[in-house]
């Protein structure tokens, strides 16, 4: 009877150990699965980037093998580890070529997206700004406090640039971003040229720009620029000075802000700008216009308005009469006087 029992006792403990080194085997695959998966994560997964986060630039130079590429990542701290990153990226990443150029990298974006930034050759997006109605001198100061250009450049003709957003490189010269601008009022104004309207006051595409900075710098509001370009073409129909006080300030600052109030003896000038003296259009732009204000010179709004003034309300009111515009002044200068102005 005793013998009968040992062979009972025997198959347990090999079944018991059987399930141990299976357990075993499953711990060490878990293991080694999690290991894998926190090697892997940081390709695939990334965090939300926090608000305000600016990118790390990171210049991929000419010749710059993937492996470099990584290295100036980890140096830079946009990756932890640019061995890790080079041997996830020849397994799970494209077969495309990175290509040179200054790239902005966000460290919380998964490794991933850091190898297609570089493959795609786009590089971080540098902008200089010319807004609508900035005179050239102004334009000739905004490039040459560019840090990232190069070179030195002078001050462009007025009306010769387009105002908009410019994209550059780093190190490109201020010279050939000046001729983009440049280029774009070009192609600008003869595409504009092609859709003027008969009859239009305007006789070249250089008098198109003249009144049409004279327009840019009499309003800010849009839905007033048919009107002031329409005012100041029945003026030049009927041989009437403009009488712009733009045009008479531009001599004196060249387009900046003049701070105090017109002389009496630069309403007398006699410099060609003088537009209270001379009928007719000035010999120049005095800034640089839009798209907006060189179209609205092309299709002035139909009315027979030849006079305005300030309404109080950042706008103005318009008159067909010299009783009207009066009327209109004694109102502007009665607000003014009850917001202590005068």
């Amino acid at each position: 009877m005793a013998s009968s029992k040992r062979p009972a006792r025997r198959g347990k403990k090999k079944r018991g150990a059987a399930a141990k080194r299976w357990l075993l085997l499953l711990l060490l695959v878990v293991a080694v699965g999690a290991a894998g998966a926190a090697y892997v994560s940081p390709w695939f997964k990334g965090s939300p980037r926090p608000a305000g986060a600016k990118p790390v630039e990171v210049t991929v130079s000419s010749g710059d093998s993937l492996a470099t590429a990584a290295a100036k990542l980890e140096k830079a701290k946009v990756i932890g580890s640019a061995d890790r990153f080079l041997t996830l990226a020849r397994f799970l990443g494209s077969d495309g070529p990175i290509k040179a150029g200054e790239y902005g990298f966000y460290p919380t974006d998964n490794w991933a997206a850091h190898l297609r930034t570089m493959q795609s050759g786009i590089p971080i997006l540098r902008l200089v700004s010319i807004p609508e109605g900035m005179p050239a001198v102004l334009v000739q100061e905004r490039l040459m406090a560019e840090p990232l250009l190069t070179g030195t450049v002078a001050v462009p003709a007025e009306g010769s640039v387009l105002p908009d957003s410019y994209s550059f490189e780093r190190g490109e010269t201020r010279a050939a971003v000046l001729r983009r601008m440049q280029a774009a009022m070009t192609r600008a104004l003869d595409d504009l040229w092609k859709t003027r309207k008969p009859g239009i006051a305007v006789k070249t595409p250089r008098e198109a720009i003249i009144l049409a900075s004279i327009v840019e710098k009499e309003t800010s509001v849009a839905a007033e620029r048919r009107t002031v370009a329409a005012v100041y073409s029945n003026r030049i129909k009927r041989n009437m000075p403009l009488q712009a006080d733009p045009t008479v300030i531009y001599p004196v600052t060249k387009g900046r802000r003049l701070g105090r109030r017109i002389l009496r003896s630069e309403l007398q000038a006699d410099n060609g700008y003088n537009t209270y003296r001379i009928p007719g259009l000035p010999a120049g732009p005095i800034a640089n216009p839009g798209r907006a204000s060189i179209a609205a010179v092309l299709d002035p709004a139909r009315t027979n308005a030849l006079y305005f003034v300030a309404d109080g309300s950042g706008g103005h009111a318009f008159a067909e009469t010299l009783d009207q515009h009066n009327a209109n002044v004694r109102k502007w200068y009665a607000l003014r006087r009850e917001r202590g102005e005068m």
